[in-house]
């Protein structure tokens, strides 16, 4: 389309240590997936283009650490953020906790207009599930955000996931290039970096 607007947008995961947001992101990116995943240190950057019918959308795309001595460096990255992927695994009802956590502080110190999706990863283990579907959709209807089930080993739903939230952005309202301004971004590299 000649209309059609080029949109960046920041994305942040953030969830629980071993929940699979590298995984995930990797599948999103890549579409590959690894059984044995280093666990992040820090935030790894990557970034990817998706293509919707009147815009096409470039998250720039922050996977933050789980382990719980870096959940003070993340405020740095949601900051500014345009969406946040907040990851839980359906065997482990801890990061389901870890995961709604997560949702109130970025509804409580995100950005006010910010697109929250939780994702119930690891679906491919649902003879282990420990996190009943319906509570955590529930859950999410309650607090106005995105949720789904995914498997980064399977690619079930991964890239639905990142249309749904693409589709939620503001990539429709009047104005010449996009949201930058409404969305800033932090200052950082434009490459993608490997995550791993």
């Amino acid at each position: 389309m000649s209309n059609n607007r080029f949109c960046h947008f920041k994305l942040v995961l953030l969830g629980d240590t071993a929940v699979g947001k590298s995984c995930l992101v990797v599948r999103f990116v890549r579409d590959e997936f690894f059984e044995f995943q280093e666990p992040t240190i820090g935030a790894a950057f990557l970034t990817q283009t998706l293509a919707l019918d009147d815009a096409t959308v470039k998250f720039e795309i922050w996977d933050t650490a789980g382990q719980e001595r870096y959940r003070s460096l993340a405020p740095m990255y949601y900051r500014g953020a345009a969406a946040a992927v907040v990851v839980y695994d359906i065997t482990n009802p801890d990061s389901f906790a870890g995961a709604k956590s997560w949702v109130k502080e970025l509804q409580r110190r995100g950005d006010q207009n910010v697109v929250i999706a939780m994702a119930g990863n690891k679906a491919d283990l649902e003879a282990h599930r420990k996190v009943d579907f319906n509570e955590a959709n529930e859950y999410a209807e309650a607090n106005g955000i995105i949720h789904m089930e995914t498997s980064a080993k399977n690619a079930n739903n991964v890239k639905a996931l990142f249309s749904e939230i693409a589709k939620r952005l503001p990539n429709n309202t009047q104005g010449g290039n996009g949201e930058r301004e409404a969305f800033p971004i932090l200052p950082q590299k434009q490459e993608a970096r490997n995550c791993c």
